[in-house]
């Protein structure tokens, strides 16, 4: 993106302009206060990750919900929810969860087809549940609020794993050998899961709770988030400095990886400027006189081929700059699209032959990755009937950030 953009800015101005703008955009991009957001969040999930607060997570799902038909399957979807919260990546969530969630579904004999799709799917839940790297980066391209951006994928976050917990049901009802019931938990033994996790999950509470309501902005959210982590994790004493020290890298590996990207997308979104395609598009789409909502469907089946061939951040610092502009032209609602985009690049990273999420999967389970395909086809269903909710009816995704002091 960045050569493209560079190249390109060579051609149609001059090698000075390009190399001006080459030269400005690391330093804007680096010490913009919005974006410090993601390394805030990320550092809060590997710490997270790496003290075991995220098994606890899942421990407490499969004690919540593990009597049910699937319910070792549904507490996965429940504990990338969980997860979703503290983790901004979909392939972390599904490789969290699926290190943790596979040995004990091998144990109560799951079919791994069931164990692989609920996975792969479940670490969809990541950029829907806030906070989102997509959002972020959705939020930054387009100069819209992130905090209604993080406080809009609410409801959309939750009615999506409550889809995917009513397709186990249904599966595991119809076939109870692919889901097993799991063991029966006391009421105190889910107490005592509770315990394990409930500052986690307060913590979580309280950083959505305080976006929707105006508390804090979403950086502060993030320092919270990242702040509460380390503390929870001192006093149960599971982090030490070599853990701390492995967090902080990781933090930096990803982070830094995500900068590189939108100084990458802000160079190529200079060179698509210069050339006026998004003025181009937009005049081109608004002469073409296609219903709106056509326009969005043949919008939605292109980012589904790119799925199969590019991840969702890159898909969407490519498109989103020369999209945007069309889609605000229509008279669609900025939030609403970053929400559609964010569910629709998340579909894409699950759909064969070329999602990330199943070869995550396929990798951490050791199995045939047909088998993560068949897994995955009946979750795919719910997901394009959700989408088509989405996009009838609005206002579930823009009734919370309406009320959003």
């Amino acid at each position: 993106m960045a050569l493209i953009g560079f190249l390109g800015c060579w051609y149609l101005q001059s090698f000075s302009a390009a190399f001006a703008r080459v030269e400005l955009v690391p330093f804007q991009v680096v010490s913009n206060y919005d974006l410090a957001v993601l390394p805030l969040f990320i550092l809060m999930a590997t710490i997270c990750f790496n003290t075991g607060l995220s098994s606890d997570l899942y421990d407490f799902a499969e004690k919540l919900v593990g009597r049910m038909p699937g319910g070792l399957a549904a507490a996965t979807i429940l504990g990338c929810g969980f997860f979703s919260a503290i983790s901004a990546s979909s392939p972390a969530t599904a490789t969290t969860m699926g290190l943790v969630a596979i040995p004990e579904m091998k144990r109560h004999k799951y079919s791994m087809s069931l164990t692989t799709g609920s996975i792969a799917i479940g670490g969809t839940l990541g950029p829907s549940i806030p906070p989102s790297s997509i959002l972020i980066l959705f939020g930054i391209l387009t100069e819209l609020s992130i905090g209604k951006l993080f406080t809009a994928t609410i409801i959309p976050g939750v009615t999506q794993a409550i889809f995917y917990v009513i397709v186990i049901i249904i599966i595991c009802t119809i076939y109870p050998n692919l889901g097993p019931r799991g063991p029966k938990h006391t009421f105190l033994e889910r107490i005592s899961s509770l315990k394990k996790c409930g500052e986690i999950i307060g913590l979580i509470a309280l950083i959505i709770g305080g976006l929707v309501i105006g508390w804090f902005t979403p950086t502060e959210a993030g320092a919270i988030g990242a702040f509460g982590a380390i503390v929870f994790s001192l006093i149960r004493k599971r982090l030490s400095w070599e853990k701390f020290k492995k967090s902080l890298i990781e933090t930096l590996e990803t982070a830094g990886l995500v900068y590189l990207l939108l100084i990458g997308a802000y160079i190529l979104m200079y060179f698509t400027t210069v050339t006026t395609i998004p003025r181009v598009l937009v005049s081109f789409v608004g002469n073409l006189a296609l219903p709106p909502y056509l326009v969005m469907f043949i919008i939605i089946v292109g980012y589904l081929i790119l799925g199969t061939v590019m991840d969702s951040l890159a898909m969407m610092m490519l498109t989103v700059p020369i999209l945007y502009p069309v889609i605000v032209s229509m008279g669609f609602d900025g939030i609403w699209f970053g929400i559609i985009v964010c569910r629709v690049t998340e579909v894409a990273m699950v759909s064969p032959p070329i999602g990330l999420n199943l070869f995550v999967t396929q990798s951490i389970a050791g199995v045939p990755i047909s088998t993560v395909y068949k897994g995955i086809i009946p979750f795919l269903i719910a997901d394009i009937v959700q989408i088509g909710l989405l996009l009838a009816f609005p206002t579930i995704v823009l009734f919370l950030p309406s009320v959003m002091h």
